[in-house]
This record gives C-alpha cells, sequence and structure tokens, in this order.
C-alpha cells in the first residue's frame, strides 16, 4: 500500500542507507501516553520495508501503562481483540545513533487505521490536530521545551534514597547544592560531551547547560523551533539520549518528577508563541507599548489559565509529579501569570520583543511534550476564539498572591478533573482521552492498594 499522508517516503530511507553502510540495525520508536519509547529493533534489510510498506504492531501498544502493562479500560486491548494497526516511519526522524557498537540508527513512527487515516490514540497525531486547527486561523506555533533531570548513582543509599552521581571526569562527590556552578559542569563534561554530539548527530540543536538548584541536577535546553511538533520529537529524543549517555558512563539519568524528597523536582517548560502568514510574531508588543500589552498573546494566556486545572493531569501525570509542587518551589501552585517572574504558572520573559513568548511551567520533566503541547494548544486556541480577558499580572512573590482556583489538589483529583473535563476530551480527542484517563485509573488503583514502608513506620504500632 501507499504511504499516508504525513509519512516519509522511501527516497529518505534510501538516501540514508547508501550513507551510512556500516548500520546493522534501527530502533523503532513510539511514544505511548506516558511518554514511553516503544517498539522493536529492526535490522538493516527490513528498513526500506518500513518505507514502502509500513510495521504493524499491535493496537495495544497505546494502551500501556507506566510499567507496560495492558489496561482493558483504554478500548485499545481486547476491544479489538489486540489488533495491528501499521506504523509509517516520521519524516526526517531517521538518524545514525552517536556511539553504538555495531552502528545503529533510529526512527520515530506513528500509528495508523489500516485504511490510512490517523490512529487516534497515537499522543502525536492530537498534536498535528491542534496545530492544523490553529493554521485554520492563520496562525501558526512555535516553541521549544527545557529538560531539567538529575544524574544519580545506579545504586541507592541508605534506606533506598538516591544519590547524586559522582563526576564521571575524576570520581569527585557533589554533597551540596550549586546552582549555576560552571566548576560543577566540568566534572560532568565526558558525559556531556557526549550527549552534545549524540545531539547534533541526530539533528537536535541542543544549546545551554547549567547546574541547577538540586545536587546532581542539571538543566538542558533547545533551539527554539518554527514547527513546535518537531520541538516536542527533539524533547522526546533527547530524553533518550540523555539516558543512553549517562548509562554509557556509568550514572543514570532520571526524569522522575521529584526523586528528592527534600531538593528541587524537576520540570520541562514549554515556551511558545505564535506567527501569523507573514511570519510575524503575534504576541509581540508594538513599538513603545508594554511588555504583555499584544492582544493575542493576552488572549493566549487567559485561556491557559482558564484551562490549567482541567489539564493538571497531562502536566502532572503520575504520583510521583505532585510531590513537586509545593510554595516556593520554584514548581508553580495556582494559574498565576507575571511578567519576568519565575513564582508564576505562565511566564512572559525578558528579552527581545521580537522572541516575545510564553513559558509554561507547570509540566513536570515526567510529562508527556505531545500531550503537553496539545493542551496548552487546545487552551490557546480557545482563548483566542473566546477573547478571553485577562487579570492584572503578578508581581513580586506569585507563590503570595495565588488566590483560590480550581487547580486540583493531588492526583485522584487530578484524575477527576480530567475525566469530566469537556475540554480536554476535545483537545486530546474521544479516543486519546479515553485511553489517557484508563491508564492513569490503572496505575492510581495501583498506587493506593500499596502498603509502603512509611506506611509501617506511622501506623504499625500506633493506629
Amino acid at each position: 500500500m501507499s504511504a499516508p499522508q504525513g509519512a516519509a517516503l522511501p527516497e529518505e530511507a534510501a538516501a540514508f542507507l547508501d550513507a551510512h553502510p556500516q548500520i546493522e540495525a534501527v530502533d523503532l520508536v513510539l511514544t505511548d501516553a506516558n511518554g514511553v519509547a516503544r517498539g522493536k529493533i529492526i535490522r538493516r534489510h527490513e528498513v526500506m520495508g518500513l518505507y514502502t510498506a509500513g510495521r504493524h504492531l499491535p493496537i495495544s501498544i497505546l494502551g500501556l501503562d507506566i510499567l507496560g502493562e495492558d489496561v482493558e479500560g483504554t478500548g485499545l486491548v481486547w476491544d479489538h481483540g489486540d489488533a495491528d494497526r501499521r506504523a509509517w516511519p516520521v519524516p526526517g526522524s531517521l538518524r545514525a545513533l552517536h556511539g553504538t557498537t555495531p552502528p545503529r540508527g533510529e526512527v520515530m513512527v506513528q500509528l495508523y487505521e489500516l485504511d490510512g487515516s490517523p490512529m487516534l490514540a497515537d499522543p502525536r497525531h492530537a498534536l498535528a490536530r491542534q496545530i492544523a486547527a490553529l493554521a485554520d486561523i492563520g496562525l501558526h506555533p512555535a516553541g521549544a521545551f527545557e529538560l531539567e533531570f538529575y544524574l544519580l548513582d545506579p545504586d541507592l543509599g541508605e534506606g533506598g534514597t538516591v544519590r547524586p552521581a559522582r563526576d564521571v571526569l575524576d570520581g569527585r562527590a557533589g554533597a551540596q547544592t550549586e546552582v549555576y556552578s560552571v566548576d560543577r559542569l566540568h566534572g560532568m563534561l565526558p558525559l556531556f560531551n557526549d550527549i552534545y554530539a549524540a545531539c547534533a548527530q541526530a539533528g537536535i540543536r541542543a544549546e545551554t547547560m547549567i547546574s541547577e538548584y538540586g545536587r546532581g541536577q542539571y538543566e538542558l535546553t533547545l533551539h527554539y523551533r518554527e514547527d513546535i511538533l518537531q520541538a516536542a520529537d527533539d524533547l522526546i529524543r533527547l530524553k533518550r539520549i540523555v539516558r543512553a549517555a549517562a548509562r554509557a558512563h556509568g550514572v543514570l539519568a532520571c526524569f522522575m518528577a521529584k526523586p528528592h524528597a527534600d531538593m528541587a523536582g524537576s520540570g520541562m517548560h514549554m515556551h511558545v508563541s505564535l506567527r501569523n502568514g507573514a511570519g510575524r510574531n503575534v504576541f509581540s508588543e508594538g513599538a513603545g507599548e508594554e511588555v504583555a500589552s499584544a492582544p493575542l498573546l493576552r488572549q493566549a494566556i487567559a485561556g491557559m489559565a482558564a484551562h490549567m486545572g482541567a489539564s493538571m493531569l497531562v502536566f502532572a501525570p503520575h504520583a510521583n509529579s505532585w510531590r513537586r509542587f509545593a510554595s516556593n518551589s520554584y514548581a508553580p501552585v495556582a494559574p498565576t501569570w507575571g511578567v519576568n517572574n519565575r513564582s508564576v504558572a505562565l511566564r512572559v520573559p525578558a528579552g527581545d520583543v521580537r522572541a516575545r513568548r510564553i513559558e509554561h511551567r507547570p509540566s513536570g520533566v515526567d510529562a508527556n511534550p505531545y500531550l503537553v503541547a496539545t493542551a496548552v494548544l487546545a487552551a490557546v486556541r480557545d482563548g483566542i476564539a473566546q477573547e478571553m480577558p485577562l487579570g492584572e499580572a503578578v508581581t513580586g512573590n506569585g507563590y503570595d498572591s495565588a488566590a483560590p482556583s480550581d487547580m486540583p489538589a493531588d492526583w485522584r483529583s487530578a484524575i477527576c478533573a480530567a475525566e469530566g473535563s469537556d475540554f480536554l476530551k476535545s483537545a486530546l480527542g474521544p479516543d486519546l482521552h479515553r485511553a489517557f484517563i484508563a491508564i492513569k485509573w490503572a496505575e492510581y488503583s495501583r498506587m493506593a492498594r500499596h502498603v509502603s514502608a512509611l506506611d509501617l513506620a506511622h501506623y504499625l504500632h500506633r493506629a
């Protein structure tokens, strides 16, 4: 059969194989609702077949929980007899991997129905639909994600707690929070050099690396993309690169939102702007006007704030995600906004007016960037469509300024809010919404049944 619209062409694979005669196998990667890479390793001689005829994968691959267990409530397992759908390669995603022996490549795929229509529970398709809906009104989103992560010792410490990794350069231990320390970065340079090299080979423009606020915590920024779907692809691929490079150096790259009880959590801030058909940034204010005075920027922020509560399950999808939210923690606790203020949820950064954008700060690094961008763009579109009014910007400490809101307070409340939200159902589409909610309930039920060591410590001799 012929490739569906939006799939890569066979000429791309032929050129890649000609340019990389040493590559013996390719990782075929599909991203599920939790942002987990699912797929196969295919041999070199199978690559052209992927591009000419697609590759069958079971529909249940998009109905798995975080542990890879089937969730029947998704409607993606026995409702369809666990039948196959067809995966097709994403254009431009076939790349050589850095430092693999024997040499290997990687290609991202999306799932389609057998008739060639998009499989609607695939998170990447959901984002593509929101981008297309904005294009229908003459607007085109651009953006980038920031990646915060911890580098940890692979072995747990006393009491089962995690420990920061020793410097890969000389084995030095880091026992202090050394935010913005350049010397701290130098200790991990061999690992970071491999990350940058792998990003270059993958066509990702990785930029600034900083030592963050927790011991062993780092942040890596990505180049701003004119195509926000590409920006989400970059983040998915970057996490795989960081994890592989860390493992090669004997350390663990951790993408939990809150691995330490007493240190900062890790976020995945999303930067977004809109351009019109002429390429002008419609979030930019005019000459002599105040920052954040552009009408479409204000309406976009208002939409993001209005729908934040319903979308928090997307931004904080796991039990651990909710440990990140606390006052004065650099993780927002209310749908606040402000200019050049990191204590709010929706920040308009200072800088060149031509680069005016919104920084969406609620998401943890454990969130799926396709779903995050889908919910954000849907909220932006609704804010603009309804010309939503925007309240006053927060100045000073946004944690002190937060007014009562409909933000869920915990994971269960977030699941309930998302399940009952017509907005989120429309944003994700009914099929993906059903699957995502079912997966989260299954994960919640497993966690709720677990009796922890803390339960025993508190209640064994007292209750």
